[in-house]
């Protein structure tokens, strides 16, 4: 039988995941479809939250599962399979930002503004122009924090950081983030 039992600190979780990922491993392709469904729409709001553009994000997320199903047998049994899974998706898509930052200085920006807020019209045309001056890494963990809400902790297990790390990265990112938004507001 697969141990599911997840160890969080002092405490044992049980995670449903480590039985589909040790059924993945032995190369039952269902068990990862099911992980691949499970978490497909939330890695992709992740790398959208990096990148701000959705094509990129789901180009993102589909790397993310190859490298996560290349990399099975490396999984820590004793985490979160989603963290782990959140902790790749975070990595790919700032590399992805600082890969691509320079597309961004050959396209005029009030036209990459208006295609990516038509592409989601869930974020406010405002906070966006704020979060595309703002470093990959701080799009991250704005991310983590207000639109998947995770907790410090989760925060700090996808970032491979403490929690009093995390939390001072997420204020210095909502710093830096109120200063482009008033800046932005003077214009």
């Amino acid at each position: 039988m697969v141990s599911a039992l997840v160890h969080t600190g002092a405490q044992q979780t049980y995670d449903e995941d480590v039985v589909y990922v040790e059924r993945a491993s032995k190369g039952d392709d269902t068990a990862f479809e099911h992980l691949y469904a499970k978490y497909f729409d939330r890695i992709v709001a992740v790398a959208r939250g990096v990148l701000l553009r959705s094509d990129e994000a789901a180009d993102v997320a589909q790397e993310v599962f190859t490298l996560a199903y290349r990399h099975l047998p490396r999984f820590d049994r004793r985490c979160r399979f989603s963290t782990w899974l959140f902790r790749i998706a975070v990595n790919r898509s700032i590399q992805e930002a600082r890969k691509g930052k320079n597309r961004w200085r050959f396209v005029e920006l009030n036209e990459a503004l208006a295609k990516s807020a038509a592409e989601d019209q869930r974020v406010d045309p405002r906070i966006y122009r704020a979060l595309v001056k703002m470093r990959p890494a701080d799009r991250a963990i704005l991310t983590l924090s207000y639109w998947e809400n995770f907790t410090l902790q989760q925060i700090a297990d996808n970032l491979n950081c403490s929690p009093n790390a995390a939390k001072t990265r997420l204020y210095r990112a909502r710093e830096r983030f109120r200063e482009i938004y008033e800046e932005l507001q003077k214009r």
